[in-house]
């Protein structure tokens, strides 16, 4: 059984409010990392007491700030999770289980970054996961979704995607609206169906706790208590990103997944995920977690051919 202990650590060589942020913003996101221990900071010394090896981890990643404030002289909520986010410091305990899918199947992160991402997602409220094919981004939002919505910490879950094609066309499939689209959201379900039952898929379906629409359909909602899942958002139009930002209520977590390097827009259109990725990246309390090859779970030579086109 791990040891209770009482430590302290001195701030004595930066300026307490570098660290602890504007309105204690940058101390009450850290203390969040550490939900395990009671960390009372007053003046240049922050009091901490819990199990010792997580006083320990705290205490190291404390330092790591320091020294980062001493060459930048400042710290974004952006730096705190890079600087948390090393191999050493993950807490295994939180990242390395989502839940039990079906058939009891065990959901969870399967790469550093992965880990990362779901530690993210603990503590932001609106998360740009951004990598290649085949890196589980999607996959493991939409875990992520389930389990929130399993635990009743939401209300419902929304999963969307703009109707861009990569060099289909829709309109020439048969049927209404809703079959017409149903190929293009196919992933979608096909992630759903490894996490649940057909029968409870379809009752959160019939219920409309899990919807999966296009993006065009969120225009004018107000989304509250939901955990919304944009995918393929690289070929969101700047005005589309903007609209679905703007969805975001009261309760709500977003989660935005893209490849930049698969835009489909025509070739005189910015991409909304690249612009907003330019515009929001300095606004504390949206975090953002870039995937590469090294991530990708797919066939071994999915990492090969990526390489090949980075080239």
């Amino acid at each position: 059984m791990n040891e209770v202990i009482k430590d302290k650590i001195v701030l004595s060589t930066i300026n307490p409010l570098d660290l602890y942020g504007p309105d204690n913003k940058n101390i009450h996101l850290i203390k969040s990392y550490f939900k395990d221990l009671n960390i009372v900071p007053r003046g240049v010394d922050i009091i901490i007491e819990g199990q010792k090896n997580q006083v320990q981890k705290f205490k190291n990643y404390i330092l790591k700030i320091i020294s980062h404030i001493s060459r930048h002289e400042t710290v974004t909520s952006n730096d705190l999770d890079s600087l948390l986010f090393d191999e050493s410091n993950v807490n295994s305990s939180m990242a390395d289980l989502v839940f039990f899918g079906k058939n009891g199947v065990q959901i969870k992160p399967r790469t550093l970054n992965q880990r990362q991402m779901i530690q993210m997602a603990l503590v932001h409220n609106l998360l740009f996961v951004l990598g290649p094919a085949g890196t589980g981004k999607t996959y493991m939002s939409i875990a992520l979704a389930v389990k929130a919505l399993k635990e009743k910490n939401i209300k419902k879950i929304i999963l969307t995607r703009p109707a861009v094609e990569a060099g289909e066309n829709l309109g020439f499939l048969p049927g209404d609206l809703y079959d017409k689209l149903s190929p293009y959201m196919r992933p979608l379900y096909d992630a759903l169906h490894d996490m649940l039952s057909k029968e409870k898929l379809n009752t959160y379906l019939e219920s409309h706790q899990i919807e999966i629409v296009p993006l065009a359909f969120m225009r004018g909602r107000t989304l509250d208590h939901a955990f919304v899942i944009l995918d393929e958002a690289q070929n969101t139009t700047i005005n589309q990103m903007k609209m679905f930002l703007t969805r975001m209520g009261g309760g709500a977590r977003f989660i935005i997944c893209g490849d930049v390097s698969q835009i489909d827009l025509p070739a005189n259109q910015k991409s909304g995920l690249i612009h907003a990725s330019e515009i929001l990246k300095s606004i504390d309390g949206i975090g953002f977690i870039k995937f590469d090859e090294k991530d990708v779970i797919r066939h071994a030579l999915v990492q090969s051919i990526i390489k090949a086109y980075k080239n």
